[in-house]
């Protein structure tokens, strides 16, 4: 017979063996290579590792060889403060998972959540997230708002407020409210501009009448009205002209 067939033949029955012992490692994998350590890798604020490895825990019976490394990077994918996961199968018997939680800036209305970026998303409760700043506006413009809101804090941090809310309407009018209690009315029409105007000309009343102040009312043409807290004593406006003209 022909060497060139006899090596042919050869190396056919060699490769249905191997075909063969690989079935059976594949059949067998779970008892053959199981999955004898899972490594969690992220900065976890938010999330418990021990969830996580809940979560997965009946996905990594089938042995290493067997496990679906893409249907574990879509289960952790789907969960609520997983920004990016990814999964790698390290032999002989080990699942390393990176996991990027969303870093939450800003509330979105009562149920989202706001990153650095804009991008929103629903965690499973709000129960830990009030002292984090409230965003509200129209659906589909987070983004935007969320870069007009870090450009106020800005602003208003210059002048030693703290913004906790920050409310835009359909029609576009803001309404911020501070830390301290005091709400700023801005109206639809210009409402950058009256927020400058606030920042350059409030201080005017001096830092002991600031505090009693509730509201600043900016939907006027030319200039804003004071509504003061209830219970405080009068403002002597002579006083403060006085003191702004020296």
């Amino acid at each position: 017979m022909n060497r060139s067939i006899i090596k042919f033949i050869i190396s056919l029955v060699v490769l249905s063996a191997l075909w063969l012992v690989w079935q059976e490692i594949k059949a067998q994998g779970a008892d053959w290579f199981p999955v004898k350590h899972v490594r969690i890798e992220g900065s976890f604020q938010y999330i418990a590792k021990d969830k996580l490895k809940q979560v997965l825990q009946g996905q990594l019976t089938h042995g290493l060889y067997n496990v679906d490394l893409q249907q574990i990077q879509q289960t952790l994918n789907e969960l609520p403060w997983i920004k990016k996961a990814s999964v790698k199968r390290v032999w002989p018997d080990a699942i390393n998972i990176k996991i990027e939680e969303h870093r939450p800036i800003v509330r979105w209305g009562d149920k989202g959540l706001l990153d650095q970026n804009g991008n929103l998303f629903y965690p499973d409760n709000m129960k830990n997230l009030q002292q984090i700043p409230l965003l509200t506006g129209t659906v589909g413009y987070e983004k935007k708002l969320l870069e007009i809101m870090k450009g106020v804090v800005l602003s208003l941090q210059d002048r030693k407020f703290v913004l906790t809310e920050f409310h835009v309407n359909k029609r576009g009018a803001w309404k911020i409210k501070l830390k301290n209690g005091m709400k700023l009315m801005l109206g639809q029409k210009e409402p950058l501009k009256k927020f400058q105007l606030f920042l350059k000309t409030f201080s005017l009343i001096g830092k002991s009448q600031e505090a009693k102040v509730a509201i600043v009312d900016l939907r006027y043409p030319n200039g804003y009205a004071l509504t003061w807290k209830t219970g405080g004593k009068a403002i002597d406006w002579k006083k403060i002209t006085i003191m702004n003209n020296r």
